[in-house]
């Protein structure tokens, strides 16, 4: 399935194209609090497992971090039985009869287990076994999948469950941590091309929500630059040829059957930059010890491993996620990439907290056309949902629905937050999953059974060129 966003390079339409056949948009959820755990989205699973909540999630046991920290000798068992029963076979199969054609995989940097410094870092093991069972599922369905970045080492963003530490240190920018998520990327590039269970990978986000204020993100331009040097210099070393405007199109690789030394001799290769090199170096131990883990042996190291294959993606959050003067990633791309953005009403800041201000704003979203402006293009929306800053209407949530989908489609798709919550006491039934999971939603007859369907396509004709205090 890699090959359905392969060839969406950067251009200046608004419209994600079919390639190979495969549909023009995107209809996706996240797999959100399955491998990145988030408590607020299972209250009373957290309690059950050992968790705790409070107010402020960085005093308690709110997070995977401090869940680790305060059980050592039982969370790595406590989290499997977390992993094997939040997402199931039965859950993609749902997915797929819903018409869902994409998921985004949440992951911390943990799930390469060797990158965690266990002298004071605390997250639970054997993540990755389920994450190529689950990947084996989508495989099975046609489902393609985005490998998210969304909690790396050191943190990138304050006070946030979903960075798997909830601290005010954050400590991601730095060369140490920006190193370590470089290793990560060679890795998962490695995997997703030559793990079996990895087949329905198509694209790797490169961070989730970095800060806003560019002026606390020192060099993430550079980070960005390397990520895509480090993606490619994985596939040049796979046979995968760049374009031939890029300075690395010339690069000769070793070809053997032996894919781990192939990338030890790339990672020498001065064409790259020192960090770079110095990441696909770092790599190759670790891709030899999951090797031994999974049964990769032969596919790393035994295997003619010069076969037809596809670039993958290279995701961002797009450059407007920032201000204060932030680096394009367009300015960075080498093959293909596409760009993310994330829309919440109800966190404020975008429009009035009434009906018709949410719908005047969403039916005159400039954000695809602003992206694409520089270059940001195709832009897919890899997280929304339904949630409000007031007490929304079942009649209201059918429209805000509908509107919604309309203006995601408009780029290259989208992607709900979430795929299920709890629906316990805790969350007063399903208050919860009303607005934040889309099984609830399509339950309850907000989403549509065919996802690319709305309920009434003329539901912004009454808003369009509206006036609303908006942000756009």
């Amino acid at each position: 399935m890699r090959h359905i966003l392969a060839g969406l390079a950067l251009s200046s339409t608004l419209v994600a194209h079919a390639w190979a056949g495969q549909p023009a948009n995107i209809y996706g959820v996240n797999l959100g609090s399955w491998l990145v755990l988030e408590p607020w989205m299972l209250p009373q699973g957290w309690l059950d497992m050992g968790g705790e909540s409070c107010a402020d999630c960085s005093t308690c046991i709110a997070s995977e971090w401090s869940f680790a920290k305060a059980y050592p000798d039982t969370v790595d068992a406590t989290f499997a039985g977390h992993w094997d029963t939040w997402f199931t076979q039965n859950d993609v199969n749902t997915l797929k009869a819903a018409g869902i054609n994409t998921v985004r995989v949440p992951l911390g940097y943990w799930i390469v287990e060797a990158l965690v410094d266990r002298s004071h870092e605390y997250y639970p093991r054997g993540g990755l076994n389920y994450l190529r069972r689950g990947l084996g599922w989508l495989q099975d369905a046609g489902i393609q999948a985005i490998l998210d970045h969304h909690a790396l080492p050191g943190v990138q963003t304050a006070g946030q469950m979903f960075t798997g530490n909830c601290t005010n240190d954050v400590q991601f920018y730095t060369p140490y941590n920006y190193h370590r998520a470089l290793v990560w990327t060679a890795v998962m590039t490695t995997l997703a091309h030559l793990d079996p269970t990895f087949g329905s990978v198509f694209a790797i986000e490169a961070m989730n929500e970095p800060i806003m204020n560019a002026a606390q993100t020192p060099n993430y331009g550079t980070f960005q630059k390397n990520f895509v040097q480090t993606i490619r210099a994985v596939e040049l070393t796979l046979g995968i040829p760049v374009p031939s405007s890029s300075p690395f199109a010339s690069l000769s690789v070793s070809i053997s059957n032996n894919f781990t030394a192939a990338l030890n001799a790339t990672s020498k290769a001065t064409v790259f930059s020192p960090e770079v090199q110095s990441a696909l170096a770092d790599a190759v131990p670790i891709l030899l010890e999951i090797g031994i883990q999974c049964g990769l042996q032969s596919e790393f190291e035994a295997s003619p491993f010069w076969k037809p294959r596809t670039s993958l993606v290279a995701n961002f959050m797009d450059v407007n996620w920032q201000y204060n003067n932030p680096a394009n990633p367009a300015d960075v791309a080498i093959g293909p990439q596409a760009y993310d953005n994330h829309l919440y009403y109800s966190f404020g800041g975008v429009a009035d907290a009434n009906p018709t201000a949410y719908l005047t704003s969403i039916c005159n979203l400039t954000r695809i056309q602003s992206d694409a402006a520089v270059g940001n293009s195709p832009l897919w929306f890899g997280e929304w949902g339904l949630s409000t800053q007031f007490n929304a209407t079942d009649d209201f949530l059918y429209q805000w629905a509908d509107a919604q989908k309309l203006a995601y489609s408009k780029g290259a798709g989208w992607l709900y937050w979430n795929f299920k919550t709890e629906i316990s006491s805790l969350t007063n039934g399903n208050a919860l999953a009303r607005q934040w999971s889309y099984l609830e939603a399509l339950e309850l007859g907000y989403m549509t059974q065919d996802p690319a369907a709305l309920h009434d396509p003329n539901v912004c004709k009454p808003y369009i060129n509206g006036t609303s205090k908006s942000t756009s």
